[in-house]
């Protein structure tokens, strides 16, 4: 614990200059290489960036790999000379997020099994293997660019060794001697073979991690670490090489790195899944899934964004200790149900095996590690077409035509009408989305954008000989449409039905009037609209339109494929874009006022779910998750109380427990009071390490901008 304090304390340490020396290293490998084909041109970049950055080692570090050496500090660059880098590398470009450059999950498993020179060799064989084919000189120029960013990847692990051994000398603590030689040794032999021990097995993931940070990759998750460095961990304790408490320490020292990004460049959202199935169907908990959930308790610290998988046999105890570290306050890990989550990947033809294996990248989203391009994803506003069905397609807030034109609410007669015109607007809105993601998505050639290194791990690249983004992964890319607003659409639908057509209490053109005005001059339909049923109290009237919401976007959105075929999942997650989102919207027939957020991602409106957590929970199980491939945020928020007492956390296991075996796919709670949210707004210097639950992340909460703290506070709090 000691050691954990000391390596927070050092890289919490912010230099002046936070300017970045990366661009500047890239430029070099592509001026050496202009008249060389963009891939190859590429790969030199790389090996620039990876052999020129500084190694930078904290002297209480246990493992190896900082991103502080991407700092402009040490180097003698002027302003001009990163002004005509920059230039360079915007001309040659790079792949972004929607055109699958991060929030992906590396194939670890294998690469642990090879190591740099077995993947080295890999490479060779797939050289010699394409010789002769029709496409030869594409795949042996994207063979070559592998090698030559893997060989930079090897180099840059000995070159952390060497500054490990340079470091021994210039300090006098004995311990930190004994841990600076154990990390020089791995690294040179790293630097070549492969892992032997669970020291050198994370140590090398570690430096996988921190060589896609300095390409600029976020969201990059570490996966299912429990599950490919269990053998390595069960082989050193079996010889005695390895303490249980050993082990903790070291998991907990690697991953409070995660937090060094947040003083040299911003937060990072690296997802690390722990439990569930085994490719073959049995149960993948174990010792190691029990540390992680220890080590990052330790840390205490946003950046691990651990997920938890489910499965209907789990022992309670695993349950119990997830409580436990969420009841601190992290908010994590978030609760996934494989039950669930399985077959919803299942039913898009990958093989079982692999569903089983699903992790999670950035947030919430399911994903098949090391086996399907990067992840990409978008937010589709489902609120906002309810305003255009009682429009004619007519925004209210601009009179802009967003939509087609469906009639004017004075010509829709029921509600079977208007749920009609409804899935019209969605029908467009949905043709308009997917138009506006295939052009970015696409936009690029796939060979002059190769990622070289990023495609070493991913299974069949190098065997096909082709980049990850270019046919090499074994499944094609999919993307996530996140459906948003799932219970502001229920209320709103809830209410047309119940006020208009069964009520008769006003016309749908006085309804639509009312949303136009802000409800101003309309104040007693206002309240009526208030008190008309609301999803998350196990009501029937409103539930139904959640499982309306859920099968219509599938349906859909199941229309549709990326560039190379693969599925569009739907998601029902907003991350805080339900704050923006709101801003576009005009008032909803729920009461929701012109411009307010939209329902936080799955959960019910804020305060409209009146009959505590078990009818939220009721509500919440009614649609068909395996529908929602991508996955659910339900969020919620318990008095820490509830967590400190064994009786009362208990009642909360069973009621988790009840919400997956109902088939509930998602679960993640905050366990920070009210009163201590309100008093870090106002007193924010009081509260610098309250890490609070946002949606699909956790975060440091008076960083947070203030719109998404109010979101926060305005949670039901259940006792």
């Amino acid at each position: 614990m000691d050691k954990l304090k000391t390596l927070q304390a050092d890289v919490s340490v912010t230099p002046e200059n936070t300017r970045l020396i990366t661009p500047y290293l890239m430029y070099q490998g592509f001026a050496a290489h202009f008249d060389d084909p963009v891939p190859i041109a590429r790969a030199y970049a790389i090996e620039a960036l990876l052999t020129g950055h500084i190694k930078h080692i904290y002297p209480s570090d246990l493992i190896a790999g900082s991103v502080r050496g991407r700092l402009l500090t040490d180097h003698p660059v002027s302003d001009a000379m990163l002004d005509r880098a920059n230039s360079i590398l915007q001309s040659y470009g790079a792949n972004r997020f929607i055109t699958n450059a991060d929030h992906y999950a590396p194939d670890y498993a294998t690469f642990l099994a090879d190591g740099v020179g077995g993947t080295l060799d890999r490479i060779s064989q797939s050289v010699q293997q394409h010789q002769k084919d029709l496409d030869a000189a594409k795949k042996l120029t994207f063979l070559k660019a592998a090698g030559i960013s893997m060989r930079a990847f090897g180099t840059m692990i000995r070159q952390y060794g060497e500054a490990a051994e340079a470091l021994v000398a210039r300090t006098t603590d004995g311990e930190q001697q004994k841990n600076l030689r154990r990390m020089a040794t791995a690294c040179k032999k790293l630097a070549t073979d492969r892992p032997d021990s669970f020291y050198e097995a994370v140590q090398l993931v570690w430096l996988v991690h921190t060589a896609f940070l300095y390409e600029g990759r976020y969201a990059m998750a570490l996966g299912r670490l429990d599950q490919y460095l269990y053998p390595f961990y069960a082989k050193d304790m079996a010889a005695g090489s390895l303490t249980r408490e050993e082990a903790v320490e070291l998991i907990a020292c690697t991953l409070c790195k995660i937090g060094e990004q947040r003083y040299f460049g911003g937060d990072d959202v690296v997802n690390i899944a722990i439990a569930g199935r085994k490719p073959d169907g049995s149960g993948g908990l174990n010792d190691l899934s029990y540390i992680i959930l220890e080590a990052v308790g330790r840390c205490n610290i946003p950046g691990p964004n651990l997920s938890a998988r489910i499965y209907e046999d789990i022992p309670d105890k695993f349950l119990d200790a997830c409580l436990q570290v969420i009841g601190t306050g992290l908010g994590y890990p978030a609760l996934m149900n494989d039950e669930i989550n399985i077959p919803a990947l299942h039913r898009h033809g990958y093989a079982l095996e692999d569903c089983r294996d699903y992790c999670m990248v950035g947030c919430i989203e399911n994903f098949i590690p090391g086996k399907q391009p990067p992840w990409s994803d978008g937010r589709y506003n489902t609120p906002k077409f309810i305003e255009l069905a009682l429009n004619n397609g007519r925004c209210m807030l601009t009179n802009v035509q967003m939509g087609p034109e469906t009639g004017e609410a004075a010509d829709i007669s029921s509600m079977e009408s208007f749920m009609e015109k409804l899935r019209q607007q969605m029908d467009f809105g949905a043709a308009e989305y997917m138009a506006r993601f295939r052009n970015e998505n696409d936009r690029y050639n796939k060979v002059n954008y190769t990622q070289p290194f990023l495609s070493c791990f991913c299974q069949s690249c190098i065997e096909r000989g082709l980049d990850i983004n270019d046919g090499g992964s074994l499944y094609p890319s999919v993307h996530g449409a996140g459906c948003m607003g799932i219970a502001t659409v229920a209320d709103s639908l809830a209410a047309i039905e119940t006020v208009v057509f069964h009520e008769k209490a006003v016309s749908l053109t006085t309804l639509r009037d009312a949303l136009a005005a802000n409800f101003a001059g309309y104040e007693a339909l206002h309240a009526k609209l208030l008190h008309a049923p609301k999803y998350g109290n196990n009501l029937d009237l409103a539930d139904k339109y959640a499982i309306w919401f859920v099968d219509v976007q599938d349906e859909i959105f199941s229309r549709y494929r990326t560039r190379d075929g693969g599925a569009i999942y739907t998601a029902i997650a907003s991350n805080v874009s339900n704050i923006p989102a709101g801003r576009e919207i005009a008032a909803t027939p729920d009461g929701r006022l012109s411009g307010q957020p939209i329902s936080d991602a799955a959960s019910p409106a804020h305060g409209m779910d009146k009959k505590g957590p078990t009818a939220v929970i009721q509500s919440m199980a009614k649609p068909d998750y395996t529908k929602v491939s991508c996955g659910t945020v339900l969020n919620q928020k318990y008095s820490p109380s509830m967590f400190r007492d064994p009786e009362k956390r208990a009642r909360l296991l069973a009621l988790i427990k009840f919400y997956f075996n109902q088939g509930g796919q998602e679960i993640q709670i905050n366990s920070v009071s009210r009163a201590v949210l309100a008093d870090a707004m106002a007193q924010p210097e009081n509260h610098r390490n309250l890490v609070v639950r946002v949606s699909g992340f956790s975060a440091y909460f008076t960083c947070l901008d203030k719109h998404v703290q109010e979101d926060i506070l305005e949670r039901t709090e259940h006792g």
